[in-house]
């Protein structure tokens, strides 16, 4: 019984995490406007197998992330700490 609820338990947050991803990817390959029909096809049928995928895809791309950041470290630093213009805080 209780390996039953694990199943379904991993199974409803595999279906959440990839509805998720595939909602935000989505969101990002519909905001480029360079792309031409075949390409934005093509994106899609990627976003798909991403999606599925995406317990190995997650991890490689946090990876591909950590190496750009190590890469542009001080570039990163400087766009992170620019303080805010026109604050309504103060």
């Amino acid at each position: 019984m209780v390996q039953i609820l694990m199943i379904y338990l991993a199974s409803i947050v595999y279906v959440v995490m990839a509805s998720c991803f595939f909602h935000e990817w989505l969101v990002f390959f519909l905001a480029d406007q360079d792309m031409d029909s075949e390409q934005r096809l093509f994106s899609i049928v990627i976003l798909v197998i991403a999606t599925l995928l995406w317990p190995i895809v997650v991890p490689f791309a946090y990876l591909e992330l950590l190496k750009f950041h190590k890469k542009h470290k001080n570039t990163v630093d400087l766009l992170v700490n620019i303080p805010k213009t026109g604050s309504h805080d103060e």
